[in-house]
């Protein structure tokens, strides 16, 4: 697989590090766009005869659908209204085929337009810090684990998942892996639907707190990706949850891990992800081949 670093293109403000200004300045706007353009006449229930100058819905029939007015459905997407009703919001996720995760961001962006009464957002702390009792766990843990935050860094590692993968490693990105550097790409035969995932889940965590600086550098570097550029540009957001995850180890071959990601009490943002194969599989013996000496048994 090749690396993906071309220059970015006409889904990103040139020179504007980061995501899109409109993403930044007009959120509910760029969201109810972006859904449209993913939902076809033939989804929707329309006659998809004569051409079509725009993927996805029309404006003016997101609003015929949705029971509202194609001015009021333009002052929305435009920025001019930003304050729709629950009835609305029910009926345009209804049209946009919004599922749970999607209609509860949707109200997200509604509680944080400029003007509403939303609660404060905490910002992140300038440094993720791995309580001491997490450290001794993932020390002490026989399956590969990594510590990340809440954009995807590497906070702390064991030996195992680094020799799964040598950038899981203290000050990694998996993202910035992930999209630019080739090497990762080819360690994951389903690059595609793994890095699907991982865009939607950074888009969850990082709601509407678009100008986090830690949120704005990496996305800036990541948009080099056209890949990241694709998917960041559909606003899909959905959390991680365990699944299976083939790798194509350099040293074993192919072995597939089952990756769970859990919580940290009392570090906000701070995951504990593990890779554990299924007991007596081939997989777990081939993870066994590749524990470092001094590793725990």
């Amino acid at each position: 697989m090749s690396g993906d670093t071309d220059q970015p293109g006409p889904g990103r403000d040139r020179g504007l590090p980061g995501p899109p200004l409109r993403d930044r300045t007009n959120p509910l706007g760029a969201y109810l766009r972006a859904r449209r353009e993913l939902v076809t006449p033939r989804q929707a229930g329309l006659p998809e005869a004569g051409r079509r100058r725009v993927p996805g819905l029309r404006r003016e029939e997101v609003a015929l659908l949705a029971g509202i007015s194609a001015d009021y459905y333009l002052r929305l997407e435009r920025g001019r209204d930003r304050n729709p009703s629950a009835q609305v919001l029910e009926s345009l996720a209804r049209v946009l085929r919004l599922d749970d995760a999607h209609v509860a961001h949707l109200r997200t962006l509604v509680a944080d337009a400029p003007g509403q009464h939303a609660r404060p957002r905490e910002r992140r702390p300038a440094e993720e810090t791995l309580p001491d009792g997490a450290r001794k766990l993932l020390d002490s843990l026989v399956q590969p684990a990594f510590v990340e935050g809440r954009y995807f860094d590497v906070v702390a590692s064991n030996a195992l998942a680094r020799a799964v993968d040598p950038r899981l490693d203290v000050g990694g990105n998996q993202l910035r892996d992930l999209f630019l550097d080739p090497a990762a790409q080819a360690l994951y035969p389903d690059w595609a639907n793994v890095t699907e995932c991982f865009v939607a889940s950074l888009r969850q965590s990082a709601g509407t707190d678009l100008d986090d600086p830690r949120f704005v550098e990496l996305v800036g570097q990541l948009s080099a990706s056209t890949r990241f550029r694709e998917l960041w540009a559909r606003h899909e957001v959905r959390g991680q949850r365990g699944t299976p995850l083939r790798i194509d180890h350099p040293q074993v071959g192919e072995l597939t891990v089952n990756r769970e990601r859990l919580g940290i009490g009392g570090a906000e943002h701070l995951m504990l992800v593990v890779y554990h194969p299924d007991t007596g599989s081939a997989d777990a013996d081939k993870l066994a081949r590749l524990a470092p000496a001094g590793a725990p048994a």
